[in-house]
């Protein structure tokens, strides 16, 4: 994840971030199958990459129908999960057609930044019936954290509106756990969530501390659990 975030910072422009955003997205979510990025305007859906042409068939079918995963995560809701598409009944036109044109069963969407008229979003597609298990959408989080700031520094967007600002610093705190302690994403994720719920203090708060001090009270005692490794 780490060495994914340096590649993402080190790509020169916006087509060349997206693009490797979509596959270190595929390599790094084990029930992810396909990934693309949406970009909303009014009146305009796009998916400038994607890693599956199938992905953006089910994104045009989206902008044709007026529903989706991706829209809800665009308009409404951070992040969007479908367990099963076919049978969910917030889209009831789309879910069918794209499971049935696409083969994809399961989706989770991340809305990733806002800026004028203009939303991002990354969409990640299983054709496993509830591919995403509760570590693959730490992973998620943690990659759609990542890929907000790069995209964002990429297209020279300086007043960030960010849907992500506070999973943003989340997903920092997550890094400096993995690094420091060789753990994977989805027990960083664990061990934060941990202190959070222990300490009874919300997990931005947390994760800002870490990030601004290096330090974090419970970090220590929390992993000397042994429980998380």
């Amino acid at each position: 994840m780490a060495a994914a975030a340096r590649d993402l910072q080190e790509q020169r422009g916006p087509q060349s971030t997206l693009d490797l955003a979509v596959r270190l997205a595929v390599s790094n979510v084990d029930g992810c199958d396909a990934a693309g990025v949406t970009m909303a305007r009014p009146h305009e859906v796009e998916t400038p990459a994607f890693t599956e042409e199938w992905v953006a068939v089910g994104d045009r079918l989206q902008l044709e129908l007026g529903e989706g995963p991706c829209l809800d995560a665009i308009r409404q809701q951070h992040t969007v999960y479908s367990p099963s598409l076919g049978y969910d009944r917030r889209w009831p036109v789309w879910g069918p057609r794209v499971t049935a044109e696409t083969g994809a069963q399961s989706v989770l969407s991340f809305q990733l930044f806002t800026h004028h008229d203009t939303v991002g979003a990354l969409n990640l597609y299983s054709r496993t019936r509830d591919g995403f298990h509760l570590d693959d959408r730490a992973d998620g989080l943690a990659i759609a954290a990542h890929v907000a700031v790069a995209v964002a520094a990429s297209m020279k967007i300086t007043n960030l509106e960010s849907a992500l600002g506070s999973r943003t610093v989340i997903g920092q705190a997550i890094g400096i756990i993995m690094e420091r302690f060789d753990l994977r994403p989805d027990v960083a994720f664990a061990v934060l969530s941990r202190i959070s719920s222990t300490e009874e203090r919300k997990m931005r708060d947390l994760a800002a501390e870490l990030v601004d001090t290096g330090r974090l009270e419970g970090l220590d005692a929390t992993l000397g659990e042994g429980v998380l490794r």
